[in-house]
């Protein structure tokens, strides 16, 4: 009578319990009855979708308040360029990833906890084997209702072992994370190389170009009233105007391609677009000579490159694969101990501590031994044959890009006698102009020349250093530092400006005609003709010495450039001589050179100076290696 009563107590508290999981039961199944309707977002849910990735774009990024150097446009890429971002979040990834499959290495501790419930007794009754007449009467041993819990602790061999390869395997991973970091890193090192240098060129003669294109302009227009006018011939009249729309037409197509370089920076250092910035004007690196050891460099971007390293990490994947699946194959040993409580009061002990040993063997599984084998055969040399392919390539790059490398060189030195060429050009036609409309189409002709010539030289100097970088990403070499000490812009570029000169020295150890100090210029200009502006002359020659990087300044270690102009009297049209000297830091003459071209009939400012730029590009090369400033060396294709 005591258990009865103490049976039908439960019973009366437990009913709310019963009613409350009926409720939930009927809800649950009343929601799974319903319908589910597509629902789009809404414009006001994308508009904030878009204003709030625009404004994490551009978060926290330092503004920039002076001109960039190349290694403060690395140094921002590193830092704020979001494929890189990405490419950081992975490798976060597979590491997080990594310890989570270490954690499936320790042994599983289960707990658990219930409520059970029937709506009537359990229990049974014995029967006699041989006469089958029933011996007890019916009776039970647990309560219709009882709570139970357990706390299992169980250590699988087999599983364990798994999960170690598996563990192995991710941690390959993180390092395949790591090498297609580096590979979006040297790319984007690459990238920046290439449009940072195209867009200093465009910085520096856009400037020049624009006054250009409104007197090409205007020219074409006299030239068309010219030619209607009669004061030039109609075929002339139309040469002239061919002429001076190939030259626009030129011109456009320079400045199109050099100012589309500067968004494209941009929008590597993941600056808004329109936001304006300036490039440090600096003197435009030397360029190296080729690498003498191709052999060398083929051993480094074989030991180096990322996607090498990557397959290599994909074999080592392999081979856990292979050693997971043999594993598989083994008896499993399991181990488990427990403590268990149940409420049920028929028990005599509610309370309880268990445990055991199994082993366990799927037979048929044996049965897959040989296409295990086979796969795994198939799988390495699959990995090795991709792997030779690979090697091939890298093989093939880093002898295209040294060639690329060596015509770029050449395409500068054309590129650059070229602009010299021009420019003297037009200095000339500027000196022997008479001020006619035909004069003046010509002088602005060969202007139009020049500046383009310019641009040429810019952008050939541009693909060389594009090319130089080629060079150093087929090799695999990674130009910024290993460990980063400080994340600010200015200690970044710093240790990137470093680590780029350690990285490329590996590369390319001999700088061309490579001398141990600059040596700034000073100008003397001696004798002018009468009525001749001084300084605007002056001007000019240090304009042409500027744009050719040769520095002007004074000091105890500048080479001292004498310049005078000399009238000589010649039968018919007039010529003028400039004489040039250079002196050396030491007071020795290392140059002395003269320059004669024929003069208009009425000397002017204007043409003396024209000739006097004809005549300082003369000497442009010689005083570059005085100064320092070191050119390419001419040589062959």
């Amino acid at each position: 009578m005591k258990n009865e009563s103490v049976l039908f107590s439960g019973n009366v508290n437990r009913v709310p319990l019963k009613a409350s999981l009926a409720v939930l039961v009927s809800l649950t199944i009343l929601a799974g009855c319903g319908t589910v309707k597509p629902e789009p977002f809404t414009q006001d849910e994308i508009t904030a979708r878009v204003n709030k990735d625009r404004a994490a774009m551009y978060k926290d990024q330092e503004p920039i308040s002076a001109p960039l150097s190349l290694s403060d446009a690395m140094a921002r890429a590193l830092k704020y360029n979001l494929d890189y971002r990405l490419k950081l979040m992975e490798t976060a990834l597979a590491r997080g990833l990594l310890d989570v499959s270490q954690q499936d290495m320790l042994p599983k501790l289960m707990t658990d906890a219930g409520y059970r419930w029937r709506n009537n007794d359990s229990g049974g009754t014995s029967v006699g084997i041989d006469d089958g007449l029933v011996s007890l009467r019916p009776s039970t041993s647990e309560e219709r209702e009882h709570f139970i819990a357990d706390a299992t602790f169980s250590w699988d061999v087999l599983d364990f072992g798994m999960s170690y390869f598996r563990a192995r395997q991710q941690a390959d991973d993180v390092n395949i994370a790591e090498e297609r970091r580096r590979k979006v890193l040297q790319n984007i090192v690459q990238e920046v190389r290439d449009a940072y240098w195209r867009a200093l060129g465009a910085q520096q003669l856009l400037a020049e170009s624009a006054p250009l294109a409104d007197q090409i302009n205007d020219a074409l227009e006299k030239t068309r009233k010219a030619e209607q006018a009669g004061i030039l011939p109609p075929v002339e009249g139309l040469e002239y105007q061919r002429s001076l729309l190939d030259a626009m037409s030129l011109l456009n197509q320079k400045r199109e391609e050099m100012e589309l370089a500067k968004s494209q920076l941009a929008a590597l250092i993941n600056l808004p677009p329109g936001t304006p910035y300036t490039l440090k004007v600096e003197t435009p690196a030397p360029l190296t000579q080729m690498p003498k050891d191709a052999s060398q460099l083929e051993q480094m971007a074989l030991e180096r490159r990322p996607e090498l390293r990557e397959e290599d990490y994909k074999a080592r994947i392999d081979s856990y694969e292979t050693k997971r699946q043999i594993a598989s194959l083994f008896p499993n040993l399991n181990l488990f101990a427990g403590i268990n409580y149940d409420t049920n009061d028929y028990l005599y002990n509610n309370n309880w501590v268990q445990g055991g040993v199994g082993v366990s063997m799927n037979l048929f599984k044996l049965l897959s031994i040989p296409a295990i084998s086979e796969t795994n055969d198939a799988r390495e040399k699959t990995g090795d044959a991709r792997r030779m392919a690979l090697s091939m390539a890298v093989l093939t790059q880093v002898r295209l890009s040294l060639e690329r490398y060596r015509l770029s060189v050449y395409d500068y030195q054309i590129s650059q006698q070229s602009a010299w060429v021009d420019q003297r050009l037009a200095s000339i036609s500027r000196a022997g102009s008479d001020n006619s409309l035909t004069s003046d189409l010509e002088t602005l002709r060969t202007q139009a020349r020049s500046i383009v010539s310019r641009f040429q030289q810019a952008s050939s100097y541009a693909q060389a250093q594009s090319a130089y970088g080629r060079v150093l990403n087929s090799v695999g070499i990674d130009l910024t530092p290993d460990n980063v000490q400080k994340t600010d812009i200015a200690s970044l570029s710093r240790q990137i400006d470093t680590s780029l000169k350690t990285a490329e020295s590996e590369v390319f150890m001999q700088q061309a005609n490579l001398v141990a100090q600059n040596h700034p210029v000073e100008l003397h200009l001696g004798r002018l003709p009468r009525g001749v502006d001084r300084n605007a002359v002056a001007q000019s020659i240090r304009h042409v010495l500027e744009a050719n990087q040769v520095t002007l300044g004074s000091g105890p270690q500048t080479l001292q450039l004498q310049m005078d102009f000399v009238s000589l009297a010649s039968p018919g049209a007039q010529r003028g001589q400039w004489q040039m000297q250079l002196v050396d830091p030491k007071g020795t003459l290392v140059l002395q050179r003269q320059y004669q071209s024929y003069l208009p009939d009425t000397v002017s400012t204007g043409s003396v100076q024209a000739l006097a730029e004809a005549a300082t590009l003369s000497i442009t090369g010689e005083v570059q290696q005085q100064s320092g400033v070191i050119p390419t060396p001419v040589g062959t294709p």
